[in-house]
């Protein structure tokens, strides 16, 4: 297997999360998935494999522990690189459980890429709930910002999401990776999200990926998803567009644009630039 390795949701060509992509006529054996996952050191790698008599392709994605339902930085190198194989258009794709579609284009040189997500949904938390997850990372609930109500959120994939009142506290970011691993494992989360709002219509976000074994993701494709569909599900906006900006406090900025219809819990479309690192 030759993976491509590519950073989705960069600026300028530059930053962003990188994943690996591999493309095979028949999916490799779940084994061998997971050790180049585990190899690459990746968020996530993705595996493609075309289903001809369907016209769509059968899409797994590995993180360097294990398995994940969906991951949106991946899905967008994936449609970057299914662009530059088969030509610009929009290309249907089978999950574990549902099915999206990923369009990828080229531009005067820039590649990128827009997914339509899985159906998005939320529910509050309880007051322990929210206790057990700001002692984690450190956090008071004097540091939220009331306008947005901590959550658990899902567009394909489990998240928190904690609304903190600036960016000095959204710096401070920080948690055990193996006390966060058994955290989000035990409550079925893939990331716990954390936002600050910089305006109506942009947000700046750290997202902590214990689960997956690695401390931080730089783009987290499937939390903002999820996160638009949360805003619009409970009406806490009526942007029909955000943009989301993470990985700064890394050093690997990152820039993840989610546009949204007023249907609630419809699928969002989440697009970004990417470039290779190959």
């Amino acid at each position: 297997m030759q993976p491509h390795r590519i950073s989705a949701f960069s600026i300028n060509q530059q930053g962003g999360n990188p994943a690996g992509v591999v493309i095979q006529e028949a999916l490799p054996n779940t084994e061998s998935m997971q050790a180049l996952a585990t190899e690459l050191g990746y968020s996530e790698t993705v595996f493609a494999a075309p289903i001809p008599q369907a016209d769509t392709w059968r899409v797994r994605y590995f993180s360097p522990e294990n398995e994940v339902p969906f991951c949106g930085h991946a899905t967008i190198a994936l449609g970057v690189a299914l662009a530059e194989r088969l030509g610009a258009g929009s290309y249907p794709l089978v999950l574990n459980e549902g099915q999206i579609e990923v369009s990828g284009r080229e531009d005067n040189g820039i590649l990128s890429a827009a997914l339509s997500s899985p159906a998005t949904r939320s529910k509050t938390l309880s007051a322990r709930q929210i206790t057990d997850t700001l002692a984690l990372f450190g956090y008071t609930t004097n540091e939220l910002d009331s306008r947005i109500k901590p959550a658990h959120i899902f567009a394909g994939a489990d998240h928190q999401v904690f609304a903190l009142q600036d960016r000095t506290s959204l710096s401070k970011m920080d948690y055990d990776l193996e006390a966060g691993r058994e955290f989000m494992l035990d409550n079925g989360l893939v990331t716990v999200m954390f936002v600050v709002q910089d305006s109506a219509t942009r947000f700046y976000a750290r997202n902590a990926f214990a689960s997956g074994g690695v401390l931080e993701d730089p783009a987290t494709g499937a939390a903002a998803a999820a996160f638009m569909g949360y805003l619009r599900d409970t009406d806490q906006t009526d942007a029909s567009q955000i943009e989301i900006l993470q990985g700064q406090d890394m050093g690997q900025s990152s820039r993840i644009q989610v546009d949204a219809t007023t249907v609630k819990g419809s699928p969002v479309v989440v697009s970004g630039a990417a470039h290779h690192l190959d």
